[in-house]
């Protein structure tokens, strides 16, 4: 089965995830990044983030490669912000066009999930979703965040 993992990463911990992927599958990586990629962090971070989430627009992403079509699944992953999935990866759901696919979402998150990966069903309405997993700071808790992801793919079918 053709695979991608798409993701997006401000702090890297959704980066984590999806190099633990791709560790334990055959596929291929994409990493989203925002047009304007800017190092931020403390409160110009937030204030960014805050803007995105709230003013709902979707932020315009650096050129990348993804065809829905040459893939069997798709992995998606995003970090929660305000509850939600990163607006990045809601760009990037708004011109994928995904459908028919069979999906596996992941979010990370610092505390708590919220309503991210009832959000992210909503957005891939269409498409089958054969998985959900919550990753809280994995980049921090390496070791747990392994074994939670090895057991996670092994629930893929």
């Amino acid at each position: 089965m053709k695979t991608a993992v798409v993701f997006y990463s401000l702090d890297g911990n959704c980066a984590f995830v999806a190099k633990e992927l791709i560790a334990l599958l055959d596929a291929d990586l994409i990493r989203l990044h925002t047009a304007d990629e800017k190092q931020r962090k403390g409160l110009t971070k937030g204030i960014w983030g805050f803007k995105l989430m709230f003013s709902k627009k979707n932020p315009p992403l650096k050129p990348y490669s993804f065809n829905p079509a040459a893939y069997d699944m798709v992995i998606i992953g995003a970090p929660v912000w305000a509850a939600s999935p990163a607006p990045p990866v809601r760009t990037f759901l708004s011109e994928a066009e995904i459908t028919g696919k069979k999906i596996a979402l992941f979010v990370t998150h610092a505390g708590g999930k919220g309503k991210a990966l009832e959000k992210f069903r909503e957005m891939l309405a269409g498409n089958t979703i054969i998985a959900e997993a919550d990753f809280n700071g994995p980049a921090k808790n390496s070791e747990d965040a392994k074994r939670q992801i090895g057991d996670w793919v092994k629930g893929f079918n």
